[in-house]
């Protein structure tokens, strides 16, 4: 463990731990280069998308002969821009040619830390609840929780690379040069030269999908969302890849896609997870009745517990119904004392805890204000991803397939959860004092070891040279939560296997899509 730990303190530096704000999500990497694919993935067209019938399900028209009045009319809109190009301008094309998929995963991170406030209690001992019909009102839309995070990270890659497979379908069929290859005078600033054909804008796809999908779940943001994508779509024109027309055609693909995942976001019961006061209260009866000490919230007054019906959310990787499936067997009895025993052994831990296990437990506390533990494991990978070298499409199918299995893991965590209804170590042994703060509900399984181990499973896939560098992450942000008294240990170990078996599936996706054959 010692040589482990030294390790991930010196990765510390390099990974984004809670940014609470833009300047801590994106500006230390306002200095990444240009985009430069080693493999422009030409054939991304015929991936399997996940939620779209097909690329083609959306016609996007051909685009207008280079020596027609209105291509040459969007070359002088180019020319225009780049013979006046201000200091911002040339920043903004530095900083969006670094990835779309990068930079509004980092956009996403940072309004998932904003939002994730739990809200203070009312006067009368009552907790309010967010309204997303009224996104401005107090407590703020939405509480981004580590569930709601999972969710709005899966739904966004998701229908970004859908959205790409479908601009790339589309730009193999029509095969349009970018502007700096078919005029001589247009230049390219700030990206590199590549041959990928420009129309439709893939940078538009990606503006439009991503403030579609943004502005359903962070209205509250909606006009700072849409300045973004204008910005990027704008970087994209004054950068010489591509015209004005190949924005439009990119821009109305990418919004059709994301309604789309709207739709199904509509009807996938995340709308009905926090379920009522008779719902909480039967949890209670249910267990007492079998003769288990119930959870109980440990906050004063008595907060409400988080989403307890989160696992009736529609997963991506799998059925609805496979969902119980993932039930491990029962925790330690909590109706016989055998839960106290492992209550002793947490207490033992956190007693005098030693500067390893605080710097840990610091290191992936990923509470309120942070991005979560979904939003950790797409730090580390972006981090990882940023030095492969990828097409734009193939890291929008990396991302997906990371997040889709870390919000499936949430789905499954959280069925688990609340069918154990198990409490935590501080309330079977009031004398534990946690090192972080103690989450509003049950203890087993937990849920930082199976976001970890789900996450392990696909980026060890995806990178299998990595693999031991990331089952070493994921078993320390386990032993996290054991070593701050949140967790017994078979919480931590149970909830390790449980999302190693949510991976699989994302494995098996990645297997069948296309992208590697």
């Amino acid at each position: 463990m010692k040589k482990q730990f030294f390790f991930f303190l010196v990765i510390a530096a390099s990974i984004v731990i809670a940014p609470a704000c833009k300047k801590n999500v994106e500006d230390r990497t306002a200095n990444l280069p240009a985009l430069a694919p080693g493999n422009l993935d030409m054939g991304a067209g015929a991936w399997k998308p996940v939620l779209i019938t097909g690329p083609g399900a959306f016609a996007v028209a051909a685009p207008a002969a280079t020596n027609s009045p209105s291509y040459i009319a969007d070359l002088n809109e180019i020319k225009g821009y780049q013979k006046n190009l201000s200091s911002t301008d040339r920043a903004k094309i530095k900083y969006w040619s670094a990835g779309g998929v990068l930079r509004w995963n980092e956009i996403l991170r940072g309004l998932v830390a904003k939002y994730n406030l739990a809200p203070y209690q009312n006067p009368d001992g009552s907790f309010p609840a967010p309204n997303p019909n009224n996104p401005f009102a107090y407590p703020l839309f939405p509480f981004a929780n580590p569930p709601y995070a999972a969710r709005a990270y899966a739904y966004v890659s998701a229908a970004q690379y859908d959205a790409l497979v479908a601009c790339w379908y589309y730009k193999q069929m029509y095969n349009q040069a970018a502007p700096y290859k078919t005029d001589s005078s247009v230049a390219a600033i700030g990206i590199e030269k590549t041959t990928l054909p420009s129309y439709p804008s893939e940078a538009a796809v990606m503006a439009g999908v991503t403030a579609e999908m943004m502005k359903l779940l962070f209205p509250g943001e909606i006009a700072n969302i849409q300045q973004r994508a204008q910005e990027q779509e704008l970087a994209a024109i004054q950068s010489g890849a591509t015209t004005r027309s190949a924005v439009t055609a990119g821009e109305a693909l990418g919004r059709w896609v994301a309604q789309q995942f709207i739709a199904r976001g509509k009807t996938d019961n995340a709308g009905k997870a926090g379920g009522t006061p008779t719902d909480w209260t039967n949890f209670e009866n249910v267990t007492i009745s079998i003769g288990q000490i119930p959870w109980y919230s440990l906050e004063s007054p008595k907060r409400p517990p988080m989403l307890p019906f989160f696992n009736r959310v529609k997963p991506f990787l799998f059925d609805a119904s496979a969902v119980p499936s993932f039930r491990p067997g029962p925790p330690p009895s909590s109706g016989n004392g055998d839960i106290k025993k492992d209550a002793e052994d947490v207490y033992g831990k956190i007693k005098n805890p030693t500067r390893e296990n605080i710097a840990i437990t610091e290191f992936w506390a990923d509470g309120t204000g942070t991005y979560g533990p979904p939003g950790h494991w797409d730090a580390i990978a972006a981090e990882d991803f940023v030095k492969q070298n990828y097409s734009e499409v193939r890291w929008a199918r990396n991302m997906a397939l990371l997040n889709m299995t870390l919000m499936d893991a949430a789905i499954v965590c959280w069925d688990i959860k609340y069918y154990y209804f198990n409490p935590r170590p501080a309330q079977i042994m009031p004398a534990i004092k946690t090192l972080t703060g103690v989450p509003n509900f049950p203890s087993y399984v937990s849920g930082h070891s199976t976001f970890s181990g789900s996450a392990a499973a696909i980026l060890s896939h995806i990178l299998p040279q990595n693999a031991n560098a990331y089952n070493a992450m994921a078993q320390e942000a386990s032993r996290s939560r054991y070593v701050s008294g949140i967790h017994y240990l078979v919480d931590c170990q149970v909830g390790l296997q449980v999302g190693a078996k949510v991976g699989g599936y994302a494995v098996q996706r990645a297997l069948a899509d296309g992208a590697e054959q």
